[in-house]
């Protein structure tokens, strides 16, 4: 019998399995962000060091004002505090420290892909859930606790249960103006918030296959929002490409040998999941969520569900919860609901890829409500002011801000009032995310662009044909 490709990474990375069947792995590559600071000085306080410094990777991010270039920027308290913290840990222990004064400092999950640190058929770990994202390039990848994080460091280990697997294929052609943010908002709308519980899902199919990598990364980046331990994508040639020549790739004869080596990783023909979905590419539309879960989630030419017409109880309590506090009505239009503030960026959305998206829809066009963009890096940004993207967005009447996770984690300065109700590119929709009473829809960043220019949830794809 076949091996699936998580199969084929996990058994390579296995030292040891116990009778329980929890089993200790290698962890190739760990990064680590601000919110875990403290992690250095209980590893001090047991007289633990870093097993291995250069597999350790430090970027501050959620505690980062987006306003912010350096750390003098941060006002005194214990956000500045952790990234002081990073910064000494990194200068004491000798891991790689991407700071805020460095054009390679940004989100650590756009970092990650950028410098090379992540590439196919290693083991990467981060005290981040969001860590399932790097799975776009064909390595496992999943969000661990401060313990496992302690844990990382003193060993370059860590002990796991091996997950079920599942394999979800989309089918077909995606349209114009469809994202990797619709499709994967389409399928936790299919199988629920809950629906990839103890799974690793490999995300698969014709339309997978046609996306570029940074749209793969906003897949597997919402796997976690499916309940998943992680996501993964098969490597391909476009994988190979987009991993040449980054500063941790490897080089000369290695690259070689490496590549050679991703190109055996993709499942085997006869390889056994355990569960199985299919989903039709061509029949995605621009989604955008109604409720407190990823899962209520619609097309944008859709009315809001009445939950009288749900035959199970919990649901329907769930529904009649989540309109409750987003203050919408059944039957509502999609289009009909009028936004406060918008806000491009996230480890979701914040590539270049996003900010060309964005752009191309902003062009010419002005912002009818407050507006965030946020690249995800240094690297993005100087990208997106080379290509005069950053023009297109000031003219608009944006913010165009420094990196950082911003309005994500509404941690920063970055967040929604009460009552207030954005379209977001972020990851997560629950109560509060963005700010205490906060309303929070997710859409794509061509959707979040339309929502800017219009005030309120519209169709992208008829903009843009009217353009």
């Amino acid at each position: 019998m076949g091996k699936t490709l998580f199969e084929k990474i996990w058994d390579e990375h296995v030292i040891v399995e116990r009778e329980d069947g929890d089993v200790l792995l290698y962890i190739d590559r760990h990064l680590t962000h601000d919110l875990h600071f403290r992690t250095f000085g209980a590893l001090k306080a047991q007289g633990l060091s870093l097993r291995e410094p250069d597999k350790l990777f430090g970027v501050p991010d959620h505690s980062v004002p987006t306003t912010a270039k350096t750390i003098d920027d941060i006002p005194p308290g214990e956000m500045r505090e952790a990234v002081e913290v990073l910064a000494a840990a990194a200068d004491e222990m000798g891991f790689t420290h991407y700071s805020m004064t460095d054009d390679r400092h940004g989100i650590v999950h756009v970092v990650g892909p950028e410098q090379g640190i992540t590439l196919p058929g290693l083991i990467l770990v981060c005290g981040d859930s969001h860590t399932s994202t790097h799975g776009a390039l064909g390595c496992i990848s999943f969000g661990i606790g401060s313990t496992e994080v302690n844990h990382v460091m003193a060993t370059q280990t860590l002990w796991q249960r091996k997950p079920r697997q599942m394999r979800i294929e989309i089918t077909g052609k995606l349209g114009f103006g469809i994202s990797g943010k619709d499709v994967i908002l389409a399928i936790i709308r299919e199988i629920s918030a809950a629906g990839g519980t103890g799974y690793a899902i490999e995300f698969a199919g014709s339309a997978i296959e046609a996306m570029s990598t940074e749209g793969r990364m906003t897949v597997c980046n919402m796997a976690i929002e499916a309940g998943a331990r992680s996501g993964i994508i098969a490597p391909d040639e476009k994988t190979i490409e987009y991993c040449k020549g980054r500063p941790h790739s490897p080089s000369g004869a290695e690259w070689e040998q490496a590549a050679a080596y991703w190109r055996t990783l993709p499942s085997d023909p006869d390889a056994v999941y355990d569960n199985e979905v299919i989903l039709d590419g061509d029949a995605i539309a621009p989604m955008v969520t109604w409720g407190n879960s990823p899962q209520w989630a619609l097309p944008i030419d859709e009315r809001i569900p009445d939950p009288t017409n749900e035959s199970d109880p919990m649901v329907r309590a769930d529904m009649e919860a989540a309109l409750e506090y987003m203050d919408l009505k059944p039957g509502m239009a999609i289009s009909d609901i009028k936004v406060d503030t918008v806000f491009v960026g996230a480890c979701t959305n914040s590539r270049i890829e996003d900010m060309r998206a964005a752009a191309a829809v902003a062009k010419g066009r002005r912002a009818q409500v407050r507006t965030l963009i946020v690249p995800g890096s240094g690297i993005v940004k100087n990208q997106a002011e080379a290509e005069g993207l950053d023009k297109v967005f000031t003219d608009a009447g944006m913010e165009w801000r420094e990196p950082g996770c911003s309005m994500c984690v509404a941690m920063n300065g970055d967040m929604l009032a009460p009552g207030e109700r954005s379209a977001s590119t972020s990851n997560r929709n629950f109560r509060g995310r963005q700010g205490l009473g906060s309303r929070t829809h997710l859409v794509s960043p061509a959707m979040a662009a339309a929502a800017s220019v219009t005030g309120h949830f519209t169709d992208v794809r008829k903009l843009m044909e009217n353009s």
